[in-house]
């Protein structure tokens, strides 16, 4: 009760003004995963955020201790483990305030921050999934160039620029929304600052956003899913030709827990984005969205470490020098 009546309060504090009969609000209410404050629920994102940060940090420090996995393909691993710490850090904390406060009130500067860095951790991590499938159809198809190719001065300036073309294309967009003006229904029907809801709520012409938007996905998502996806139809054409069945076994499990990775992300992304929007829909959107800022950095290093032999061989001597 307490909480909704600072609601209230709060509400009636922001700052207006009239424009075109319109009232231009300069703060937004997130609708959350819940309506009002709830322990249980705040305990067990809690919980999952402490065991995605300890994971990832596990597997940080497995690669940068063990001389044995100082390869391409664990430099990517540990690079997804970063992006996977700073992903989840971008939503969960601002959700575990509103879960135990029940205020879920943001600024929009606040907002369009909140999703400036959501949008670059989550193009990076697509993006560094599509490398991490280059790197194995090296490994796998070309062996013999995999060293030439993949020297880490390669791999570090791979990852750099990647990261710089993630970084100008989030701002591009960033940049656009901090031109749009609120003044519609201000409740976000996420628990994050996501591009859908924002448009959403935002009385300008977002025309402009939208083609962005549709070109943007048409050029570099086309890239970032050819390069994901395309390697594994010679990766499985090569695989099928070892004649030994051990041998066989051994390449299908380096690329079974990047393929899983990839399935979950990608899986709850279209779900979340590509369909129909209609009023009924927002329980549904909540949980996509969960999975894919949520669960899926928590699973991540739970799948590579379980189907991972070298990092579980690691861990075990880590574990005997203590």
């Amino acid at each position: 009760m307490f909480s909704f009546q600072v609601l209230n309060f709060t509400i009636n504090q922001y700052h207006e003004s009239e424009m075109e009969n319109q009232t231009i609000v300069y703060m937004l209410v997130l609708n959350g995963l819940s309506d009002r404050p709830s322990l249980p629920l705040f305990l067990v994102f809690l919980l999952i955020y402490l065991m995605t940060v300890t994971g990832n940090l596990l597997i940080l420090l497995l690669i940068f201790t063990d001389s044995h996995l100082h390869t391409p393909m664990y430099f990517f691993l540990g690079t997804l483990a970063c992006l996977d710490m700073s992903y989840s850090s971008v939503t969960v904390p601002r959700m575990l305030f509103d879960l135990l406060t029940g205020l879920r009130i943001i600024s929009v500067p606040a907002c369009i921050t909140q999703f400036y860095f959501f949008l670059f951790f989550a193009v990076s991590e697509a993006s560094v999934l599509a490398v991490m499938s280059y790197d194995r159809y090296i490994a796998i198809c070309r062996p013999l160039h995999n060293i030439q190719m993949m020297r880490w001065k390669v791999c570090v300036q791979l990852v750099s620029s990647m990261l710089g073309f993630c970084a100008v294309h989030a701002l591009v967009h960033t940049l656009l929304l901090t031109k749009l003006t609120f003044c519609k229904s201000n409740t976000l029907q996420s628990f994050f600052c996501d591009l859908p809801q924002l448009l959403q709520v935002s009385c300008s012409d977002t025309l402009v956003n939208v083609v962005l938007i549709f070109i943007f996905a048409i050029l570099f998502g086309g890239v970032i899913l050819g390069v994901t996806f395309y390697p594994y139809i010679t990766i499985i054409r090569t695989v099928l030709k070892i004649p030994s069945k051990q041998m066989r076994s051994k390449a299908f499990s380096t690329c079974f827990s990047h393929l899983t990775v990839v399935f979950i992300f990608y899986s709850t992304s279209f779900f979340n984005y590509l369909r129909s929007k209609v009023s009924d829909q927002h329980t549904e959107d909540k949980v996509a969205s969960v999975f894919y800022s949520i669960f899926i950095p928590f699973l991540n290093p739970l799948i590579y470490s379980l189907r991972n032999q070298e990092l579980k061989t690691s861990l075990r001597k880590a574990l005997q020098r203590k």
